[in-house]
């Protein structure tokens, strides 16, 4: 490893979302100087940016990727990209395949071309375990086939080869990092885990789920972030993708019982049709081979699933917190 982060400019696109403000929060603290995009609305909110201290170290600027002249003006003088910005539900992808085409393929292009032409010595393309679809083997390692199962997945797909290509037709050094499923403080209500800790939190006495039969390689946030920082500072990466997981497999089902457990509840979990995906769009099975990772950075996760869910439903079960989920609508 030789790309040290201490000190560098780095923009982390999607910076006010549940990723990439903690991501943001990690690399301020290595010594990093972080240039933080936040999608742009009129109420001059910042997301989840919001909930991290002041910094001379932090920048906060507002925009879209899917401006490609913003894109330039943006990576000016910047060392690094973490490319985190894109539409991620995969339930409104279903209803609005084109938004997601737009935002993540396009705005994958315009961050690799304004990379290339202002001279970024680094980008790393934030990909998802969901390009892989339902498991064909297991451990998934990174030669595993691609799927596109949802409009999301494909158009991750495409985000993917858009920064690739640029590594091998312009020799951009991209970094492709395959998350598995995150989890954690800060993340969308539409998700799992925090779908279920916040009606519980909520006093709900029954909850709606969809199919809990699929598995997952659940990974908390902060692990995730910290196999990003890895790979960004690793020479050996650039060109290749590499999974971030913890090489454990649970089911949603299991899941959900854990949660329980924690928390003290008896909830009664019942079966919710809009929560269910399209038979064949349905992810049945992830399980992550961190091998690489590994073998390239030395990455171990830090939280085992006992430990982050206690952490994430700390987190829900201030009030302060979980007053901004709307608990009773259900989230596409």
């Amino acid at each position: 490893m030789s790309f040290n982060l201490n000190n560098k400019k780095i923009l982390v696109t999607g910076a006010d979302g549940f990723i990439g403000s903690h991501l943001t929060e990690m690399l301020l603290a290595k010594g990093a100087k972080v240039k933080a995009l936040s999608l742009y609305n009129s109420f001059n909110d910042w997301g989840w940016l919001e909930a991290i201290p002041p910094s001379d170290s932090l920048e906060v600027v507002c925009g879209d990727v899917r401006d490609p002249h913003f894109c330039k003006e943006i990576t000016k003088e910047i060392d690094m990209i973490f490319h985190l910005a894109a539409l991620i539900a995969i339930p409104y992808s279903y209803h609005a395949p084109d938004s997601y085409v737009d935002t993540n393929v396009k705005g994958a292009l315009n961050v690799c071309q304004a990379a290339l032409e202002n001279g970024v010595s680094r980008v790393v393309q934030v990909s998802t375990s969901e390009v892989y679809g339902t498991a064909q083997y297991v451990p998934i390692d990174e030669n595993h086939p691609l799927q596109p199962q949802s409009p999301y997945s494909a158009s991750k797909i495409g985000a993917d080869s858009i920064a690739m290509s640029f590594y091998y037709a312009f020799e951009l050094p991209v970094i492709l990092a395959r998350p598995f499923n995150t989890y954690g403080p800060r993340q969308s209500a539409r998700a799992v885990i925090p779908t279920i800790i916040s009606q519980i939190a909520a006093g709900a006495k029954s909850i709606k789920l969809g199919d809990l039969s699929p598995t997952r390689d659940f990974n908390y946030v902060l692990d995730t972030c910290k196999g990003m920082a890895l790979l960004a500072e690793c020479d050996q990466a650039v060109g290749t993708t590499v999974n971030i997981g913890s090489n454990y497999e649970i089911s949603v089902g299991e899941t959900v019982e854990k949660i329980k457990s924690i928390m003290g509840s008896d909830v009664q979990i019942l079966s919710d049709e809009q929560r269910l995906r399209p038979k064949n769009s349905e992810v049945q099975r992830l399980w992550c081979d961190n091998t690489k990772i590994h073998q390239l950075t030395g990455f171990k996760p830090d939280y085992s699933i006992d430990e982050g869910l206690k952490l994430t439903i700390e987190w829900f079960t201030r009030p302060e917190n979980l007053k901004r989920y709307k608990t009773e609508i259900y989230n596409v």
